[in-house]
């Protein structure tokens, strides 16, 4: 049996990762806002809620506290939010409030460090810990998107992955950056795979895609450190 954790596992991505990452026995723990659809599904797995908003400074001993002494086997880390207009021929870094900003920041890459110091012990108890981290092409190098906010957040977290690995690697816990691109997340994840393909072709990332990854990871021996994955769409000119 493996103990997994996802945080923002109530919609989008982190839905279809609550869907598609765990197998049968498993026990998986999802952190979000609102309940999550996915603790009524009957295949095997035993699901649980912990509420949390990661924007708030107490999130992380909030989880770790409903947690408690489990070995964890797996930390995804899921998160993803941004600026007021992100994304659009509309978006103006001056209109961005400081407020605005601040919790980007929080979500994405604060919110990140406080999880996995407070589940280090956790992580530590099994037999082999894995800490997967959701980043974005926007952290990259030369990425040409002009958010502020949100770049600086998924650059953050591929620093800490790189911090991770320094100063975990005596205890055998792996640490991964995955970075997709534009992901469709407006298809329901039970529809498949071909259905977002026959919607948007090549410009847009099924979530079946990342789960795919997410399981190759969580699969490997402990001998194997897989440091970064970066998943641009076929289409996406932007990365």
């Amino acid at each position: 049996m493996t103990n997994i954790l996802i945080t923002g596992g109530s919609r989008g991505l982190g839905h279809g990762f609550s869907l598609g990452v765990p197998d049968a026995g498993d026990t998986l723990w999802l952190v979000s806002r609102s309940r999550p659809q996915s603790l009524d599904r009957e295949d095997g797995v035993a699901r649980h809620w912990i509420e949390a908003d990661l924007a708030q400074r107490e999130a992380g001993a909030k989880i770790a506290a409903a947690f408690a002494d489990r070995p964890l086997d797996l930390l995804l880390y899921n998160a993803g939010t941004w600026e007021h207009n992100a994304f659009s021929s509309s978006y103006d870094p001056t209109r961005v409030s400081a407020s605005e900003t601040e919790e980007v920041l929080r979500v994405n890459l604060l919110s990140a460090i406080t999880c996995v110091s407070e589940l280090l012990p956790n992580l530590r108890k099994a037999s082999t810990g894995r800490i997967i981290l959701i980043g974005s092409t926007s952290g990259m190098e030369n990425n040409r998107q002009p958010e502020l906010a949100y770049n600086a957040s998924k650059f953050g977290l591929r620093g800490l992955a790189q911090a991770l690995r320094q100063t975990l690697r005596g205890d055998g816990i792996s640490i991964t950056c995955i970075n997709p691109g534009s992901i469709c997340t407006s298809l329901p994840y039970e529809q498949g795979r071909d259905a977002v393909l026959r919607r948007y072709g090549r410009e847009m990332l099924p979530m079946h895609d990342l789960v795919a990854l997410v399981r190759c990871v969580r699969q490997l021996s402990a001998a194997t450190q897989v440091s970064e994955i970066d998943v641009p769409a076929m289409g996406d000119v932007q990365a």
